[in-house]
């Protein structure tokens, strides 16, 4: 299966939803153009007010459009950015990877994944039950998040719906990613 963007999603509010766009601008340290989420240090509001000179490990957020036709298949009709991304993927186990990965996407973009996106409980808000569908106790007691990972920009690029994805897994051995 071909890796591709389904779409691509921006807001330069703190919205849970993001509008999806044409075409988005990736910056090198810094996220996507224009998103409220862009910067050096940390802008999720409740990660601001608690040390805003903390490093931004989740300038770009990406979730598998995999997950969207489970969440429909469950009574969840959800479109692409509404779950607040900034790429919405397809062909690619986004929660499978390691930490370091790095994706590809089009001609010169590079994201390289930092962590699971923890979703909080804002998402009820959104939609009532959702939350446990992306976040749940497995069998063995560990939490599955499945609300798709957080990466900086790496490399600077322009990224559309149509672009295709190449994964890099980083050196082993590697390491799973974790909630940032």
């Amino acid at each position: 299966m071909v890796a591709l963007v389904v779409a691509v999603s921006a807001s330069a509010t703190h919205a849970f939803s993001k509008a999806c766009l044409p075409r988005i601008e990736l910056l090198a340290g810094l996220g996507v153009q224009g998103d409220a989420h862009a910067g050096v240090t940390v802008r999720h509001r409740s990660r601001v007010a608690r040390d805003p000179a903390q490093p931004n490990l989740r300038q770009v957020h990406l979730l598998p459009v995999e997950l969207l036709g489970r969440l429909a298949a469950n009574g969840f009709h959800i479109a692409a950015g509404e779950l607040g991304e900034n790429i919405t993927t397809s062909g690619v186990d986004l929660t499978g990877l390691p930490t370091g990965t790095e994706l590809h996407i089009g001609a010169h973009a590079v994201v390289r994944l930092t962590g699971l996106r923890n979703p909080c409980p804002q998402i009820e808000q959104f939609r009532k039950g959702l939350l446990a569908e992306v976040r749940h106790r497995r069998p063995d007691g560990s939490i599955e998040r499945l609300a798709g990972v957080m990466s900086v920009v790496a490399v600077s690029g322009c990224v559309c719906a149509g672009d295709a994805i190449r994964v890099v897994l980083p050196d082993t051995p590697h390491a799973a990613l974790q909630p940032v």
